[in-house]
């Protein structure tokens, strides 16, 4: 491995240090709030540092997480966050308290801690806020082997002990605690390379956006052992500021850096991590990004063979509900079988021990191994796309291509008081029509993809005789689901041409009555923040040249929007299609948004923001620079 920089990786880490062996800390926790279900989350625990997520607050939930272990033994990690080290240690010292054996690891990407957790058969408690801003901080739990924790497997009893030990103001001492530095890197990076050994058929070139956040932790230890590929890195500096971009792969305008990066490098590919590094997001030799439906079915082929060649007879491979359809196909050609399932990582992972699935995948890129607790890793991933590469002598565009076949519209938010009322509008719209299928997993799937559509009844006598229209030979599908958190209904399309996506995204959009529709880039929680950005969204092997996970697929004709509603760019520039402009909202005060000379205004506030290539850039505190 090339090693130009790596070793700024954790020089000058801005309110962090390597070391990680708490302080003594008193036991009160009266100064923090009794209430936790603002930041006591459907899988995780996230909110403000500081302000919702503090020491006390930190402590107590360390004394309730040994509660629920009865005081058995846990491990504990933190990200480089600012705010990481001071909640890690006051977590480790409730649970000390309350009888817990702690081993505390420090800095670590989260899916080393799921390593650790594996390999030690303890519970993990991970200091971490993922791709969301510098101010915010959180904690992913896992009991031994890295099984999840959700709200209904323990988060709830986790908040209600937490909030019962603030109102007293004290965590009463339970005999039999203690605490222990531990190491888990070194066995972190053999675990990854024994699941996914990367051969060395040819070099490759790749540049890695670490976004000062734990890849820039934990690639060097992992590529140094890869002696075939160069990495080109980027933002290898822990900094818990975040200076150069957000953490945040699936936000498109954090990629620039990296794109920019692989075409002056003539890299074969590039890299960008999250915050915790659990998730990987992939741009192929010309910088334009793969989507992670894509990537899913990469991966998903690769770890089917394997299991084959090992003797299972069809592996499962689970992933869910708005991934591509072409996953599946690719499940099914493998050899392999499907099971769809619900979005939110605590569920798949779930199904996935219940199925003794071998893989799964979801459109967020999140990636899950049998073989790694069921767990998910960026970092697996990443091997998998570098090993797939080295097996094939063309690029990653060539060999991605034939895992992105249709058209997808991305995810589309739409602000309703009412969302069951809507899919009930939507659904008695597709319910009648010939071809239609529709199931209710997780919201609503309906579906027009028949083997041929027309092919049952071509005259379309069946449908003549019951009074309907003949069955269309479109092939087409949708997901109209709930956000856990919020009064969102998200909507995601796929299709076999952008022409029968774009007409059918419109036509759901118009049914549903909606306050606004526009990306949700501020999400507060990491199941709506990771689903909002949702990486299914494609423009088929035709268009990959200005598709980005998360953005609407342009149109085959012009490049830009559909071509049904047209774009209306004003003095503003703006030029997006007609039905997004509409719903274009500011992100700080959700004031309607009006045309300036080069800029959006807010009618409600004094935020301006600013038009790059005809692209509205709906970031605060761009927007509040912009006053300046």
């Amino acid at each position: 491995m090339s090693d130009r920089s790596t070793h700024e990786q954790d020089a000058d880490m801005t309110g962090t240090s390597a070391a990680a062996t708490p302080v003594d800390a008193p036991t009160e926790v009266s100064a923090a709030p009794v209430g936790l279900s603002a930041i006591v989350k459907a899988y995780d625990v996230r909110g403000t540092a500081g302000e919702q997520l503090t020491a006390p607050v930190a402590r107590a939930l360390g004394a309730a997480f040994a509660d629920l272990l009865d005081g058995a033994g846990m491990i504990v990690a933190h990200d480089m966050r600012v705010s990481s080290p001071e909640l890690s240690a006051a977590f480790v010292d409730g649970a000390v308290r309350r009888g817990s054996r702690v081993l505390v690891a420090g800095l670590s990407s989260t899916d080393q801690l799921y390593c650790a957790s594996g390999l030690h058969d303890l519970a993990g408690a991970m200091f971490t806020a993922s791709h969301n801003p510098a101010p915010d901080n959180g904690i992913k739990l896992c009991r031994p082997g890295a099984r999840p924790i959700s709200r209904d497997t323990g988060l709830a009893q986790i908040r209600e002990r937490a909030e019962t030990y603030l109102a007293a103001g004290e965590i009463p001492e339970r005999e039999g605690g203690a605490r222990e530095s531990v190491e888990t890197l070194d066995d972190y990076v053999a675990m990854m390379l024994r699941l996914v050994p990367v051969p060395d058929c040819r070099p490759l070139r790749v540049v890695v956006d670490a976004a000062n956040a734990m890849a820039g932790h934990t690639m060097p230890a992992v590529a140094q052992h890869l002696d075939a590929v160069t990495v080109v890195p980027l933002n290898f500096r822990l900094d818990g500021t975040f200076p150069s971009h957000e953490a945040n792969p699936l936000d498109t305008s954090t990629l620039r850096e990296l794109q920019d990066a692989v075409r002056r490098e003539r890299a074969d590919l590039g890299l960008a991590f999250d915050g915790d590094a659990d998730r990987c997001v992939v741009v192929d030799e010309t910088g334009t990004p793969v989507p992670p439906s894509a990537i899913t079915a990469l991966i998903a082929v690769r770890e089917i063979a394997r299991a084959r060649a090992a003797g299972e007879d069809e592996p499962v491979v689970v992933a869910n509900l708005v991934s591509s359809r072409h996953v599946g196909e690719a499940i099914a050609g493998a050899g392999g079988r499907r099971v769809r399932s619900q979005v939110g990582h605590s569920l798949i992972k779930a199904l996935m021990a219940r199925e003794d699935a071998v893989f799964g995948g979801e459109h967020s890129a999140h990636y899950y191994f049998r073989d790694f607790f069921f767990a998910d890793s960026g970092m697996l991933a990443a091997l998998h796309v570098l090993a797939a590469l080295q097996e094939t002598e063309g690029p990653l565009s060539a060999l991605v291509a034939e895992h992105d076949p249709y058209v997808a519209s991305g995810e589309i938010n739409s602000r309703i008081a009412d969302a069951a009322a809507a899919r009930e509008r939507v659904r008695a719209v597709m319910a009648p029509r010939p071809g239609t299928v529709i199931d209710d997993l997780d919201g609503m799937t309906v579906e027009h993809w028949a083997p041929d559509a027309a092919a049952a009844d071509p005259a379309g006598t069946d449908a003549s005789a019951a009074g309907l229209a003949p069955a269309s030979p479109e092939r087409w599908w949708f997901s109209l689901r709930s956000s856990n958190t919020e009064p969102l209904l998200r909507l995601n399309v796929e299709a076999e041409d952008a022409a029968t996506m774009e007409r059918v995204r419109d036509e759901v959009l118009d049914i549903i009555p909606q306050e606004a529709t526009m990306p949700d880039a501020s999400a507060p929680d990491a199941a709506a923040a990771e689903s909002t950005a949702a990486g299914s969204a494609s423009a088929g092997s035709a268009a990959r040249g200005t598709e980005a996970p998360g953005t609407a697929a342009p149109s085959a004709s012009d490049g830009v929007g559909p071509s049904t509603g047209g774009a209306h760019p004003g003095a503003s520039r703006a030029d997006v299609p007609s039905w997004v402009r509409s719903r274009l909202r500011c992100p700080v005060c959700r004031g309607e948004l009006v045309d300036g000379t080069g800029t959006l205004e807010c009618e409600a506030c004094p935020r301006t923001y600013a038009v790059e290539g005809g692209i509205p850039v709906l970031i605060a505190d761009r927007g509040e620079a912009a006053q300046d």
